[in-house]
C-alpha cells in the first residue's frame, strides 16, 4: 500500500509539474517572438505539440521569412504553410490555423508562377473567410482580406476575373480591423500600403500619419513604426 501511495503521489506531482511547464511554454514562446527571436520562438511553439502551437509556429516562421534573403523565403513560407495545415488537422475549428495558412499562402504566391499564384489566392480567400466565420473579431483576418483585394485588383482585369477581387472591399475590411484594434500600428501601416496599391497617395499619407503617432511595441512593432516613418517621408 505504501509503495502504491508513493507511486500515486509521484504521478500526481508529475502531472502538476507538467501542466505548469505547459502553461509557461506558450508565454515563453511569445516573449521570444516579441524580442525578434523568431527561430527560438518557433521551436518553443512546436514544443506545445497542439493546434495552438503549430499556428504560432506558422505565424513566427512567416514573420521570420521577412528577415532573411529572398533565396530563403519560399522554403520558409512553405514550412509555415505546413505548420498551419498541421494546426487545422489537429483542430478543424482553429481560426488562427486558417488565418496563418492564408497568410503563408499569400506570401508564397509571390514566389510561384502566375497560374499557381492565382490558385493560392483562391485558397487564401477561402481560408480567410473560414477564419472570420470561426472568429468574427479576428482583426488581422480583415487586414489580410483588405490587402487581398487591393493586391489582386492592382494586378488587372485577369486577376480580378479569376479571383473575384474588388477594390470596393478594401476600405470596409480595414475599417473593421481598425474598429476592433484601433491602437494597432500594423493595421494602420497596412491600410496605408493598401491605399498605395490603389494609387491614393493622399489617403495613404493620412494612414501613415496616424501610424507614426502610435507606439511600436516590441521588435516587430518597432519595425512597423520605422516602416511607417519611411513611407510618410516618401509621401511628404
Amino acid at each position: 500500500m505504501k509503495r502504491t501511495l508513493i507511486a500515486l503521489t509521484a504521478a500526481l506531482l508529475s502531472t502538476t509539474l507538467g501542466t505548469a511547464a505547459f502553461a509557461q511554454t506558450q508565454p515563453a514562446a511569445q516573449a521570444l517572438f516579441d524580442d525578434g527571436k523568431w527561430q527560438e520562438a518557433t521551436t518553443a511553439a512546436l514544443a506545445l505539440n497542439n493546434a495552438t502551437g503549430y499556428a504560432l509556429a506558422a505565424e513566427y516562421t512567416t514573420a521570420g521569412a521577412g528577415l532573411v534573403a529572398d533565396s530563403q523565403k519560399k522554403a520558409l513560407f512553405t514550412k509555415a504553410q505546413d505548420y498551419a495545415k498541421k494546426a487545422i488537422a489537429l483542430d478543424a475549428n482553429n481560426a488562427e490555423g486558417y488565418f496563418e495558412l492564408a497568410r503563408a499562402q499569400g506570401r508564397l504566391a509571390q514566389f510561384v508562377g502566375i497560374l499557381q499564384s492565382l490558385g493560392l489566392a483562391g485558397d487564401m480567400k477561402k481560408n480567410l473567410d473560414t477564419a472570420i466565420k470561426l472568429n468574427p473579431k479576428m482583426a488581422g483576418a480583415y487586414v489580410a482580406l483588405g490587402l487581398w483585394n487591393a493586391n489582386l485588383d492592382a494586378k488587372g482585369f485577369a486577376a480580378r476575373a479569376a479571383t473575384g477581387a474588388n477594390k470596393s472591399q478594401v476600405v470596409p475590411n480595414f475599417e473593421k480591423a481598425v474598429a476592433l484594434e484601433p491602437n494597432n500600428i500594423t493595421h494602420r501601416l497596412e491600410f496605408a500600403n493598401a491605399y498605395m496599391l490603389m494609387g491614393n497617395k493622399a489617403a495613404a499619407k493620412a494612414q501613415a500619419e496616424k501610424a507614426v503617432t502610435m507606439k511600436g511595441e516590441g521588435y516587430w512593432g518597432e519595425r512597423d513604426l520605422k516602416a511607417a516613418q519611411e513611407l510618410l517621408a516618401k509621401l511628404k
